[in-house]
């Protein structure tokens, strides 16, 4: 049975389900207000691998994540650039599921999106101040955290000894706060709502609901209380995912029974970072420079909770093993049978370690050694193929036996190489276009430019 670290307790436990064979899970989505970078890559990916690992494991799995359309920073982008707020959340939302779709990230079951949530929120909120949990001051309703006897659960910390929650998505500052680490539930709008900043109904007046609003009642609406695993980035386990909490336990509910954090990607010096590599500033000019399965071989390389330093050498590290990878494939490409017993258990038992995807990746290419060794020596290596696979397909690492590229192709590829090496960039860009809408897959490294299909 999987066993994860659990931030609550600090161990790793059990995740014990709510229903045998059934998983629900609450993943917190982005705020699209921009593309998306590539943190938001580690965080989609860490969890996706975990969820195709357990429908690997066969158990069903149900996996929420949120899109965020009502923020202050989709306002300010909005009114920055005079245009419709709903313009900029429809055409975000659509680049963010290119960019998932370009790293083979699956859809999640449910995309709840927060505009459709409002009057649920509405409601939450009528409870908790007639539960005397929150209250009204002249600029919002606030949750008042000392009526929750264990606030501060997920941030580690009394609430003596914590700091101020909120950062830049809060209203901040308020003097009529009961308490500093007090939160906005309902933020009010005193100017009529415009296309660029809306507004909606509430009896308390017309505003927008605060960010630690929405996942708590959306979660709670799709999959019900005590679902079994909230995940979500370390940035986000206080205030946001303790406020969530907060608001659910001052109404009696039962959360989430286990929560999961993964660790940020960061650069050199060890600071969290959203850009990367080169001429790489999101997602998107990842998937259009560089293999992108080569994101998720660095963070299968990686433990989930341990920060990634993404970089250029780790990049063509991946696209090196990438191509050894490939090369497996294409050698065994016409071999079949039922997968080798002990490497899957050996797997299985690896992954069921907190998903120790580390340790997983490393009898992946052991495996492959092996029946490099085992083919040249005329051995059948058929059930050991079959594992690697089975093992392959279990985390989505796709492998390609590849397919013999043309002279042409290749002269276009060495082409492109010399016009980098000329530092003619926009004769350089014009001839990886035309490759793309050939359909090929170029990616430049270090070494040079490969292409495949």
């Amino acid at each position: 049975m999987l066993h994860l670290y659990d931030t609550v307790s600090r161990s790793v436990r059990e995740l014990a389900l709510r229903e045998p064979g059934k998983v629900g899970i609450y993943l917190c989505g982005p705020t699209v207000y921009g593309p998306a970078h590539l943190g938001h890559g580690r965080a989609t990916l860490s969890y996706d691998i975990l969820r195709r690992y357990l429908e690997w494991t066969g158990l069903d799995v149900r996996l929420v994540s949120n899109i965020t359309d009502i923020e202050d920073k989709i306002v300010q982008r909005a009114v920055r650039e005079g245009r419709p707020w709903k313009d900029i959340t429809t055409k975000c939302e659509a680049m963010w599921f290119e960019a998932m779709d370009g790293i083979n990230v699956k859809r999640p079951t449910d995309v709840p999106r927060a505009t459709e949530y409002v009057d649920g929120m509405v409601k939450m909120i009528g409870e908790l101040i007639a539960a005397d949990k929150a209250y009204a001051t002249d600029d919002g309703i606030y949750m008042d955290v000392e009526s929750v006897d264990d606030y501060g659960l997920l941030a580690l910390q009394t609430l003596d000894d914590m700091r101020t929650g909120g950062g830049d998505r809060e209203v901040v500052g308020a003097a009529q706060k009961r308490h500093p680490s007090d939160f906005a539930l309902w933020k009010f709008k005193a100017d009529a709502p415009t296309e660029s900043d809306p507004a909606w109904p509430s009896p308390w007046g017309a505003g927008r609901p605060g960010w630690h609003s929405e996942c708590v009642v959306m979660s709670l609406d799709l999959l019900g209380e005590g679902f079994d695993l909230h995940c979500g980035g370390q940035d986000l386990r206080f205030p946001h995912h303790e406020n969530e909490r907060a608001q659910a336990v001052a109404l009696g509910k039962t959360f989430a029974n286990h929560w999961m954090h993964h660790a940020f990607v960061v650069d050199a010096e060890g600071e969290k970072m959203s850009k990367s590599i080169g001429n790489v500033s999101n997602l998107l000019d990842l998937i259009e420079h560089y293999d992108p399965r080569g994101y998720r071989l660095v963070l299968l390389q990686s433990h989930y909770r341990s920060p990634v330093k993404l970089g250029q050498a780790m990049i063509d590290a991946a696209g090196r093993a990438l191509a050894g990878l490939d090369g497996f494939a294409a050698r065994t490409a016409e071999m079949s049978g039922e997968s080798d017993v002990a490497t899957i258990e050996a797997f299985r038992t690896a992954m069921d370690d907190d998903l120790d995807t580390p340790k997983a990746m490393a009898l992946v290419f052991d495996t492959v050694r092996k029946v490099n060794v085992g083919i040249d020596a005329g051995e059948d290596v058929s059930a050991l193929v079959a594992a690697v696979n089975e093992i392959c397909g279990a985390i989505g690492l796709e492998l390609s036996a590849g397919s013999d590229v043309p002279d042409d192709i290749v002269a276009q590829a060495a082409a492109l190489d010399q016009a980098r090496a000329d530092k003619d960039f926009a004769a350089a860009d014009a001839i990886r276009d035309a490759l793309q809408s050939g359909g090929w897959t170029v990616e430049t490294t270090k070494d040079g430019t490969s292409v495949r299909r």
